[in-house]
């Protein structure tokens, strides 16, 4: 049966631009491209057709298809990061930052947000503020490993995509409940992503009613002497 939009499915791909892979699912790929991360958990993503969990243009292409189907997509920039912007490249003096502006360190300026120093003239830092990848056309190659029908594994799937670990889930009676790890509530990722994996678990998932989250803490033991 043909894939369409509000299917879950199970994806594997990488992205490449100008030959040069910027991301992957496969930690081999990541390896020999030297962008791994040792925190990144590689193998095939979970993610729901049409809800943009992935660039646009790549998920647009999997409308169609059916499982176990692979193939190559190129992606112009409209449908990637976009045009770059002439005006999301700012200048500001140099004794905005709270330490020495170097080429290539991302900053953060609060009006702006998240940028790169582009270029440091004298006494003045440019800051680029559009994507990295802004205005680039990219390639992906990809495979639809399966569909994803049981709405535990749907869950699951929201939370490694949005929290970028994996939590225990239980499912009983339409009720979900996660046992979050010690310390969890502290994690800046999760707490950035938290409300959309509720969102999307009551929205995007059948038969979800209820969603519990639980952070248990265990009594260390005592060190005998």
């Amino acid at each position: 049966m043909a894939i369409k939009e509000g299917d879950f499915i199970r994806l594997s791909y990488t992205g490449t631009v100008n030959g040069n892979v910027f991301d992957t699912t496969d930690g081999d790929e990541a390896k020999n491209a030297g962008i791994h991360s040792p925190n990144a958990l590689y193998g095939p993503v979970t993610i729901c057709v049409g809800q943009k969990h992935v660039i646009i243009g790549l998920d647009e292409e999997l409308v169609g298809k059916k499982a176990g189907a692979s193939g190559s997509v190129t992606v112009q920039p409209d449908k990637a990061f976009g045009e770059r912007d002439p005006a999301k490249i700012q200048s500001y003096p140099k004794n905005k930052f709270s330490q020495k502006p170097v080429r290539g360190m991302p900053v953060k300026i609060e009006e702006q947000g998240e940028g790169t120093v582009v270029d440091v003239i004298g006494a003045r830092v440019i800051v680029d503020f559009n994507p990295p990848l802004a205005g680039q056309t990219l390639t992906y190659t990809y495979k639809i490993e399966d569909k994803v029908s049981e709405p535990l594994e749907q869950l699951k799937g929201l939370v490694r995509l949005y929290a970028g670990r994996e939590i225990e889930i239980t499912m009983d009676n339409g009720k979900a409940t996660m046992d979050l790890p010690a310390g969890m509530t502290y994690d800046r990722r999760w707490l950035l992503w938290r409300g959309r994996i509720i969102h999307e678990g009551f929205e995007l998932i059948k038969g979800i009613s209820e969603i519990v989250m639980v952070e248990s803490f265990k009594k260390p033991e005592k060190k005998e002497e």
